[in-house]
């Protein structure tokens, strides 16, 4: 039975090492909510224009967010009013632009895949920009609001009220009166408590993969020799598809590429795959839980789509500058462990900041 308290130790630990980043997120969630107009959103991204998509990537990279409080944000900014493009690329920003996951990146694979990973994370946005520009059926993003809208109304919690207030009262107002905090209160205990199943998933399947799937069975999965190009674009398919099949998202999925990459995945195949925890199993239920089957189906495509056409470009601009590197190191993937660092640190603050928003949320009740 080692095998499985491994696997159970090694998902609480990798959850615990994100806890702070999971709450931060949410919480940033919930007061954009209540806190943002309508009309705040709308004016700077309801288009999809140059200006709007680099105001998302940026609002996305300094949000510091895990793949699951990404997605939920991005639900929020959507359903205010922003366009598709500028909210998928704020939701990818926050997963591959953030500082700890560059840290990991660099310190596990090296400055070469830190700067391939920034560089295709642009041309991936460029890429999905094109794609539903060409593509999007303006009916789906109306279909899309109205299953968000409707999904609040059912939840039964008090995100529908704030909407019934005075939704023209300056900002620095709004955060002064106490009822407001109890409606970003409501809409964080109404985000956890609809995704905690999905994002509990997902780390045990993690964990259970770290700790049972031989280092061999991945190279089984991708050509490592032969033509080079089918190679190229084979890997940059194959591993968007182990990410989908990992669970593992945000940062935690940099062990899981160095991995692949000693196993011989192209350098293409190990950024689809990084960029590719938007992607995986849970998370897509989430997006058919926020935009409806149609709409999850379609982003799903999209983010795929852009991810393997972003691998398969760096691949080949890298190659051609010389930047791939050339020694494929034994596998240093990172088993996740309970330390005392900063990190505890953090994630005392995010029990802290949950536990100020559950009393908020319940002190009515009692």
């Amino acid at each position: 039975m080692t095998w499985l308290w491994q696997s159970l130790y090694h998902a609480a630990a990798m959850l615990w090492e994100t806890l702070w980043a999971l709450v931060f997120g949410f919480s940033l969630s919930a007061g954009l909510q209540v806190f943002l107009r309508n009309e705040q959103i709308t004016k700077r991204l309801g288009r999809a224009g140059f200006r709007e998509v680099a105001l998302a990537t940026f609002f996305g990279a300094v949000s510091s967010s895990c793949s699951y409080a990404a997605a939920a944000t991005a639900k929020t900014v959507f359903k205010k009013g922003a366009a598709l493009v500028p909210a998928l690329a704020f939701m990818f920003a926050s997963t591959n632009l953030v500082l700890e996951l560059a840290f990991i990146l660099c310190l596990l694979l090296g400055w070469k895949f830190l700067l391939a990973e920034i560089v295709g994370a642009f041309i991936l946005i460029a890429i999905m920009w094109l794609l539903v520009k060409l593509t999007l059926p303006e009916s789906l993003v109306a279909e899309a609001r109205a299953h968000n809208d409707d999904e609040e109304k059912s939840g039964g919690h008090s995100h529908g009220p704030h909407h019934a207030e005075k939704n023209d009262e300056p900002f620095l107002k709004k955060i002064r009166r106490g009822k407001n905090w109890r409606r970003v209160a409501d809409a964080f205990v109404m985000d956890v408590s609809m995704l905690w199943k999905e994002i509990l998933l997902g780390f045990l399947i993690a964990g259970f993969l770290m700790a049972l799937v031989p280092d061999d069975w991945w190279k089984k999965l991708f050509i490592a020799h032969g033509n080079n190009f089918l190679r190229l674009i084979e890997n940059a398919v194959v591993g968007p598809l182990i990410a989908v099949a990992s669970f593992v998202c945000s940062v935690g999925n940099i062990p899981l590429a160095g991995l692949l990459w000693s196993s011989g995945i192209s350098f293409g195949g190990v950024l689809s795959f990084i960029y590719a925890d938007l992607i995986i199993l849970p998370l897509i239920f989430i997006y058919r839980k926020y935009y409806g089957t149609r709409a999850a189906i379609y982003i799903t495509a999209i983010l795929f789509v852009s991810m393997v056409g972003a691998g398969i470009i760096v691949d080949l601009l890298f190659g051609a500058c010389g930047l791939i590197p050339r020694v494929r190191p034994p596998s240093a993937i990172a088993r996740a462990s309970f330390q005392w660092n900063y990190t505890t640190w953090l994630d005392f603050a995010a029990i802290l900041l949950s536990g100020c928003f559950l009393w908020l949320r319940f002190r009515r009740r009692t």
